[in-house]
Formats: C-alpha cells, structure tokens, sequence
C-alpha cells in the first residue's frame, strides 16, 4: 500500500472518529505544517496555534475530505487559508527565517547558497516582502515540493494564475536578490578603496 493510500485509509478512520489515527495524521504532518505557516506568517507562535487550528479543523471537518485528492493538499489547504485570513489582519510583511529550509532553489529563476550569510539574510528579507498572494506558492512549490496543478487545486485558484504568480513571485525575488549583491558588492568595493588609501598612507 503507498503511503497516499494509506493516509487516505487514516482520514477514513478519523471520519469514524478514530482518535488514535487522528494523531498518527497528526505526527506525519504537524512539523511540516508549523514549517509552512511559520514561513507564511514569520512569527512561530503564530503559526504553532495556525498549526492547532488547522488540525482542529481536519478533525471535525473530516467528513468533507474525499479521496479525490491528497490528504496532504487538503491538510495544506486548510492550513494556507488560515494563513491568509490572519495576514490580512496584518499589515506589515514580516522577515521569514529560512535558516532550517533544506532546499535549493533550483526549480526557480533565483538560486540559494547557504554557506552564504550575506545571500541567507537577503534571501529572508526577499521572501518577507513577498505579498502573501505570491509567497504562499512559491513557498509551496519552491519549500514544500508540490506540484502547479496540486496548488492550483489546494488554493482554489486557476491553473494560470497560480504559474503566473509562482512565475512573478520567482521574479520579484530573482530582482531582490541582485539588488542586494549589487549593495554588497558596492560595499566590497568601498572597503577595499579605504583599504588600499590606508595602505598608501
């Protein structure tokens, strides 16, 4: 049995009420669903109590799951609706930590380097100045692997406007990140100037 089938023989449990397959669900998925939120939103807190709503959720409303679709994307769709509601409630973008994400980048127009410092920091600051309607899928297509078509059904949104925005939310960052190795490198090169006048000295 593959595991789809088998989390789809979990969800069928919890719709008996099944508490015991409840949690199992719950310790496949938590950590990853505090990950997501907690880069959606950039405040842990936030996200851990997104995270329990989002399983109370799944568990009352286990009933409306069908098993046309993962129950990965459902679980992820209750979880970015969430998201969305509460950042409409705030109006600042806050920075996203991204220190922990194990992830290249290299699906996108923009590549990371962790062993990078300087692109880490402007990597996170990027990503914080995302809007919400680009970030959430970039994030689950660039961080959570998903594919186009599955955000497409998880958000509820059409096909093209999900490339679209995967497409300009790459963008943004790709543009983002030259801004700052640009700064960066204007900074290099101020110091070396100093550097080389001292020398002169």
């Amino acid at each position: 049995m593959n595991t789809r089938m088998d989390e789809q023989a979990l969800m069928e449990r919890v719709k008996e009420g099944d508490e015991s397959a409840f949690a199992q669900l719950m310790t496949i998925y938590k950590d990853r669903i505090v990950n997501f939120l907690y880069q959606v939103t950039g405040d842990y807190q936030l996200a851990v109590d997104l995270a329990q709503e989002t399983f109370m959720r799944v568990y009352f409303k286990a009933r409306k799951y069908r098993p046309i679709a993962p129950v990965s994307a459902w679980i992820y769709s209750i979880a970015a609706n969430l998201a969305r509601t509460e950042k409409k409630k705030i109006s600042r973008h806050p920075v996203v930590p991204l220190e922990e994400i194990n992830n290249d980048f290299s699906s996108g127009s923009y590549s990371l380097d962790h062993n990078d410092p300087g692109l880490m920091r402007n990597v996170r600051m990027a990503l914080g100045r995302l809007h919400p309607r680009y970030r959430i899928p970039v994030i689950l297509k660039d961080v959570e692997g998903f594919s186009q078509e599955e955000i497409a059904s998880l958000l509820k949104l059409p096909l093209g406007t999900v490339k679209a925005r995967i497409s300009r939310g790459r963008e943004y960052l790709r543009r983002w990140l030259e801004e700052g190795r640009e700064i960066r490198n204007r900074k290099d090169g101020s110091e070396n100037e100093t550097e080389n006048e001292n020398l002169e000295l």
